[in-house]
């Protein structure tokens, strides 16, 4: 199975039941196993919330974040274009507490992402551009 789906979105939080609108036609047929699913969602609102949060937190509203996500017979691969400033995500994760001694309400996304994905990267698309690459085997 190939199915690729692509949505493009402001800056915005309260884009997010949009998102996961627009996702639930990548689990056609559904996914076997419901925490699989569960786990592929959390990816993508993490996701999304770290661009809005962080990487766009200066650039305004209309500033736009473009997903993709392409489910293959034993993966799915969600990817979310920004702008802004680069950061280096390896550093970023060694630098966080470990989510068993993060008792914040915010600041976990970047451990929680990489405790459940099988690939993790922030990579530069062009000097304004980076796109956030999550990979799920399923």
């Amino acid at each position: 199975m190939n199915k690729k789906i692509h949505l493009k979105v402001n800056t915005d939080l309260n884009a997010t039941g949009e998102v996961l609108s627009w996702f639930e036609q990548i689990n056609q047929p559904p996914l076997s196993d419901k925490k699989i699913w569960w786990q592929c969602q959390t990816l993508l609102i993490e996701g999304f919330a770290n661009i809005v949060e962080h990487a766009h937190k200066n650039l305004p509203l209309e500033t736009p974040i473009e997903l993709e996500v392409l489910r293959l017979n034993e993966y799915i691969e969600i990817r979310i274009w920004s702008f802004g400033q680069a950061f280096d995500l390896q550093q970023q994760l060694q630098t966080k507490p470990e989510l068993t001694d993060n008792f914040q309400e915010r600041g976990r996304g970047l451990k929680i992402m990489d405790s459940i994905a099988e690939e993790l990267n922030y990579l530069p698309i062009d000097a304004h551009r980076h796109c956030l690459f999550l990979k799920i085997k399923y």
